[in-house]
């Protein structure tokens, strides 16, 4: 028997998005926090870059409009991106309000504000290279101590609670399907537990553990995505995974990766020979957009054989090195690269997923109850190919409009009847798998299938290799989800799985390069057939918005 638990709202996730709309929601509802490890394992501590936003008169909104149109590759929304970066500014310094510590100029007044590549401007302000960290920080401070939010460490969302409703003819359908909460796995105790709510959110962060390679941390494994997907909510542009172009390459530290500031403040990308090369792939070089570079560094380690490049900052002061990037020359130092000296060996690494559960401009998802914020989400901000440092913008401006909209959404759903009890957690064949290799064995495999076949340049034979291997997968995992007791690992994988096929399947639809998304048959845009988003739901398998 699973024990019941209520509260107004039911947030799933600790990064920005997460604390963001907590605190801010808390002010008329009570908010349960569960994140399945500790609160501070997230994407978000692990932001370097900054947070874009217009904050000089040297800067317009039009500028970053105009920024984040060119970077999404015609996929952006424009009525979205317009919302993001006008209420963007405000959002910024209400997070200095609350406590968070920006670089400033020296009269105190004025942000330090950092450029990095596909802006026109200096735009991105930030707390040295720390800055995720900085606002986790703040976040946690506040909402740790707030009376009407509770937040539980270890706590592991497995599925969604879906009610059906009938409409006025007595049919039940998909469109009328409703989000009570979730099934919650306490790690601690290895029970089952049903968080009923009134408005699930789900800001569980992007996938990057389903790819071998990733800056990600290992908490992103899609669970977000793949509950709403199995749950009858609409999913988007999933083949649109950005790889960040420069992962610390070093056998003995994973996910550490070099800022997209570094390229800003002068960094040059170098070959094996010690030549830069950016200027052959793209007329803007070092600057260009992340999908530019990564696939300018893919096409460079392969016409060496080579397993890295090298990212070189020497020629800036070793001061100006020090205090700019503080995190990145310590790190580097520790594992034995002196940046201020030699240059930095880099490989890409998948690190942001631009697609996600599709959501009106407030955060609300296609099914009742239901919303997501930040990486688990899609906007339309992004399009097909996310511009550096919008990625917290995104977050904090949604979990506000969100935030704003709640009182609305609540009442709108207690006015609606009562649901009844929810049926208990069936245990399967309630046996433990005592054979981990099975899982790390699935895991791995995935991980390295993904990399190998749908990473940063794919082919339609690629794809459909991946999804012949994905099928059989799927049903082993399937198996092992239902015929044992669950644990941490096997909702992990069976999320990894779900997402991985998503994205090839949305690969194998989108014929044609854009953005993110380049395959070697098809390496041209074709504006007629697919300027719209890749839009998956189970009902319908595949739609355009």
């Amino acid at each position: 028997m699973s024990t019941e638990y209520y509260s107004d709202i039911l947030v799933i996730g600790s990064g920005v998005s997460g604390l963001s709309l907590a605190l801010k929601a808390a002010e008329h509802a009570k908010v349960t926090l569960i994140t399945k490890k500790g609160k501070v394992d997230t994407a978000t501590n692990l932001a370097q870059g900054g947070i874009a936003a217009v904050l000089s008169v040297e800067d317009s909104v039009e500028d970053h409009i105009r920024d984040t149109l060119i970077s999404g590759d015609g996929l952006s929304k424009e009525d979205v991106t317009r919302i993001v970066t006008t209420e963007g500014p405000a959002r910024v310094r209400e997070l200095m309000d609350f406590g968070v510590r920006f670089q400033m100029q020296s009269n105190g007044k004025d942000f330090d504000l950092g450029m990095e590549g596909g802006h026109s401007a200096r735009r991105v302000a930030h707390a040295s290279d720390l800055t995720g960290k900085e606002i986790e920080r703040v976040l946690l401070e506040q909402t740790a101590v707030h009376p009407n939010i509770e937040i539980l460490e270890n706590h592991l969302a497995v599925d969604l609670l879906i009610a059906s409703r009938a409409d006025s003819s007595g049919a039940t359908t998909a469109q009328n399907d409703r989000c009570l909460g979730a099934y919650v796995l306490n790690r601690e105790s290895g029970r089952v537990e049903i968080r009923r709510a009134l408005v699930t959110v789900l800001c569980t962060g992007g996938c990057g553990k389903v790819y071998l390679y990733t800056t990600n941390p290992d908490i992103a494994t899609g669970d977000g995505v793949a509950m709403a997907y199995r749950a009858g909510a609409k999913v988007a542009n999933l083949e649109f995974i950005q790889f960040h172009p420069t992962c610390f390459y070093n056998p003995h530290i994973k996910n550490f990766l070099i800022s997209e500031a570094v390229r800003g403040e002068g960094a040059i990308l170098l070959n094996q020979a010690g030549q830069p090369f950016m200027k052959q792939y793209d007329p803007r070089g070092d600057l260009a957009t992340r999908d530019a570079v990564a696939r300018g560094i893919d096409a460079e380690m392969k016409k060496s054989g080579s397993d890295c490049v090298f990212l070189d900052i020497t020629h800036k002061p070793a001061d100006f090195i020090q205090k700019r990037f503080p995190n990145i020359y310590e790190t580097c130092k520790r594992y034995g690269v002196d940046i201020t000296k030699e240059p930095i060996p880099v490989v890409p690494a998948a690190h942001y997923m631009c697609g996600g559960v599709v959501v009106d401009h407030w955060g609300q998802s296609s099914l009742a109850g239901l919303m997501a914020l930040g990486e688990t989400s899609c906007t339309g901000l992004h399009g097909a190919n996310r511009l550096a440092s919008n990625s917290l913008l995104e977050a904090v401006v949604y979990a506000h409009r969100a935030a704003q909209k709640m009182p609305e959404i609540l009442a709108d759903i207690r006015s609606l009847p009562d649901c009844g009890p929810i049926q208990s957690w069936k245990t399967g064949g309630a046996a433990t798998l005592e054979e981990g290799i099975l899982v790390n064995h699935n895991w791995d495999g995935i991980r390295r299938l993904m990399w190998d076949y749908v990473g940063i340049v794919r082919s339609t034979k690629r794809l459909q290799l991946m999804r012949e291997r994905l099928d059989w997968l799927l049903k082993e995992i399937k198996s092992h989800f239902y015929d044992y007791l669950l644990t941490p690992d096997l909702v992990e994988l069976r999320n990894l799985a779900v997402v991985a096929e998503l994205i090839v399947h949305s690969a194998s639809w989108r014929k044609e390069s854009r953005g993110l998304h380049y395959t070697l048959d098809y390496p041209n845009k074709d504006d007629a057939n697919f300027l719209k988003d890749t839009v998956l739901d189970k009902a319908e398998r595949r739609s355009a918005l």
